[in-house]
């Protein structure tokens, strides 16, 4: 067992190694050659420019400005010192309320803390069981052991404090929820009335478009709401599976850069052609002019990409069903994605639609049917076959392939997928790290004192060693939580492979741009992170308070770095005003529970069987309380107020009468691989254009499409009352 000397001596190591790694932060941040690992954020928002493009050819490299040196910590403050609103306006609400799960950690423990240090120590202090354990029953324990309920003799009344202390810490966590909840919710509304104008707040996704043999899915979505939302309807804008086309941009754009830096090169040295040989990565083959070599592979690349284009406009087979539908109003899309658009709820199903850059395409065109089929299969995945070989891989490659996952069972968009692959990698840690430490950990520790006792002692012998796994998780904590979070700041692996990219592959302005790695938050791997010290602080605060202070350390510390990598690193992937939040409250009322089964287990073999009771009503008042919260907050996280709809469009036509909203809104879901800067990119999107504004009908029956097209019918969604003409039901 650690003892406190051991304790300290491991927090001596990691606190010198969080210096260190800070100390060298300090440095490295200060130099212009590292200027764009620090602050790609400013780069990308064109708010600042490369040092070492001016000055002595030294200072372009190393800051000579000793002065700079003695300020290396103020970082710090300057983290901490934008506004909150500021902070929205730079790096959006996610990455503000990403924040605030470490404000909500200090919220928690630091009150919870305080009074555990005062009553509880003391009453688990001041008695001798684990010394008279120690005498009798062989079972080894340390002096930080007897700071924990283990010192609590068998039977005793003073397990009223830790069952008083249990509801005192129940009532303050869930208060503070409430409140963050609450602050939460409104900081969202808010964010979505004053944000400005985005597609996702008049678009819709749209799936399982059904087949008709009469008319292309372009044809019927068009029909389809012309019929149903007639008023509000503006446009769409049609899935294709465009992925061998992306392949071939891809393709075409590397060969453009290579062009460009051999046509750089040779302007810089007009006295000889650069040559290139044409074999594996130009290591051998016959050596020809470089320029030519690129000018004649991306000529070629332009013919396939045409006869690919081509192919996606005219086979049937490129289009998926599915569509991103736009509406002239905010309140007319609220109606359609918060509503059921058919009888067959399977068909016509719809969804508020993700930011552009949220999207996941690949996803797109699966069948509803598919999607519980693929998720009962990934769900057998994870309980049969996944805990077995999770710890082999030693969680280096768990987040991939928990992504992966995610990604096949459907979801659409990049958050979704964040998201769904946050909650496995918090429930892994839950049973393979946190009860596969303390089960594993405690029958390891206590083998010898197992082999000598009866099979009706073992229980005991578990029920006094799980508080022991203490000194563990205080470890775990300071090697991740401390020396961890100060290593995350330093980032030496962005540091190394941003100069070996300069080095070795950078060849114009543009690739030394592409080589700045800013990173973002990572929900899927940070946020269950997190969520892992909520157990912990929960799970101990009433069994081993000496381990809450650690936490909040980490707490108090990742906020001020991680406040500084979103102000001057990050470049969030997405917007998704906070959807994430009910997720982050669920997690940490399951920590809740799980704290208080965990009590309620421990007490049992305490032969506290007069106090146990009272602690069942604990999880059944703290489930009505996630319920309560749920039905009160969350629904501003699901579905979107039509008073704030409304509001909203009010105010824009008021502001901006001659708003060409269809010109905004038209090209805005188009597929990314349609989004070049070519002359060619530019002829597909009229193309498209051109698809969605003139739509011949080819219908034979009028079932399900009682209105004629624009063209046969000269309907249209601006003109409601050529439907009102329309004599047909």
């Amino acid at each position: 067992m650690a003892t406190l000397g051991d304790i300290g001596l491991s927090a001596a190591i990691n606190l010198l190694s969080a210096i260190v790694f800070l100390l060298a932060f300090a440095i490295l941040r200060l130099q212009p050659f590292n200027d764009r690992v620090y602050f790609p954020k400013w780069y990308l928002k064109g708010l600042r420019s490369s040092p070492t493009r001016s000055g002595a050819f030294m200072q372009r490299f190393v800051n000579l400005d000793f002065r700079s040196y003695l300020r290396f910590l103020n970082w710090m403050p300057e983290a901490i010192r934008m506004p909150e609103p500021e902070l929205i306006e730079h790096a959006g609400l996610d990455s503000a309320v990403y924040l605030r799960i470490y404000l909500i950690g200090l919220k928690i423990f630091v009150p919870i803390t305080f009074l555990a240090w005062a009553i509880l120590v003391p009453v688990n202090w001041t008695n001798d069981t684990l010394e008279l354990a120690k005498l009798s029953s062989n079972v080894t324990s340390s002096d930080i052991d007897k700071l924990s309920i283990s010192n609590i003799p068998l039977g005793s009344e003073r397990f009223w404090t830790h069952i008083v202390m249990a509801y005192a810490f129940t009532f303050w966590t869930c208060y503070v929820l409430m409140k963050e909840y609450e602050k939460v919710a409104t900081m969202r509304l808010q964010f979505l009335a004053s944000e400005r104008r985005r597609p996702d707040q008049f678009t819709v996704l749209v799936r399982n478009v059904p087949p008709d043999p009469d008319e292309s899915v372009s044809e019927l979505v068009e029909h389809f709401f012309l019929v149903n939302h007639p008023d509000h309807y503006l446009t769409h804008q049609v899935v294709y599976n465009s992925n061998k086309l992306a392949k071939l941009v891809k393709k075409k754009k590397s060969m453009q850069n290579w062009l460009d830096y051999y046509q750089l090169r040779y302007s810089r040295n007009q006295t000889q052609r650069p040559l290139k040989k044409t074999g594996f990565l130009g290591l051998w083959g016959q050596k020809v002019d470089a320029i030519d070599h690129y000018i004649s592979e991306i000529e070629k690349l332009s013919k396939e990409i045409a006869e690919e284009r081509e192919k996606v406009e005219t086979d049937p087979k490129s289009v998926m069903p599915a569509a991103f539908v736009s509406f002239k109003s905010r309140w007319g899309a609220a109606v359609c994605a918060q509503t059921q658009q058919s009888r067959n709820p399977t068909l016509w199903l719809t969804e508020w639609a993700s930011e552009p850059r949220d999207v996941y395409w690949d996803n797109l065109a699966i069948p509803y049917v598919s999607l519980a089929i693929r998720r009962k299969f990934i769900k057998s995945l994870i309980q049969g076959f996944l805990p077995g070989i999770a710890l082999k891989l030693f969680l280096i490659f768990l987040p991939t392939i928990l992504m992966i996952m995610s990604k096949f069972e459907g979801f659409t968009s990049l958050s979704s997928l964040e998201r769904r692959s946050a909650m496995r990698y918090y429930f892994f840690n839950i049973v393979n790290v946190f009860l596969g430490s303390i089960i594993a950990g405690s029958a390891f520790e206590q083998l010898n004192s197992f082999m000598k006792q009866s099979a009706s002692e073992i229980p005991k012998t578990i029920g006094v060693a799980i508080p022991m796994k203490a000194t563990f998780f205080i470890t775990y904590i300071m090697v991740d939580g401390w020396a961890g979070i100060a290593g995350e700041v330093l980032m030496l692996k962005p540091l190394i492979i941003f100069h070996l990219k300069n080095f070795f592959l950078v060849k114009t302005e543009k690739d030394r741009e592409e080589a700045m790695d800013p990173g973002s938050l990572g929900f899927n791997t940070g946020e269950p992170r997190i969520q892992f010290y909520f157990l912990l602080g929960l799970v101990y605060a009433t069994v081993t308070p000496i381990l809450l202070p650690f936490i909040i350390i980490f707490f108090a510390f990742a906020y001020v770095v991680f406040r500084h990598q979103i102000i001057n690193v990050y470049n969030q992937e997405y917007e998704s005003g906070a959807a994430f939040w009910p997720d982050v409250h669920g997690r940490v009322i399951i920590a809740l529970i799980i704290s208080q089964v965990l009590l309620i287990g421990l007490l049992s073999t305490k032969h506290a069987a007069q106090s146990t009771p009272f602690l069942i009503a604990l999880p059944v008042l703290t489930i009505w309380f996630h319920s309560f919260c749920k039905g009160r907050y969350e629904p501003a996280f699901k579905k979107y107020p039509l008073q704030e709809a409304m509001m909203k469009d009010t105010l824009e036509r008021a502001r901006e009468p001659n708003l060409n909203l269809k010109a905004y809104l038209q090209n805005a879901y188009m597929h990314p691989v349609f989004k070049g800067d070519d002359d060619d990119d530019d002829d597909i999107s009229e193309k498209l254009e051109t698809e969605s504004v003139l739509v011949p009908t080819k219908r034979q029956s009028r079932r399900n499409t009682p209105v004629p097209s624009r063209i046969s019918g000269a309907s249209s969604p601006s003109l409601p009352e050529a439907i009102k003409e329309d004599p047909e039901p």
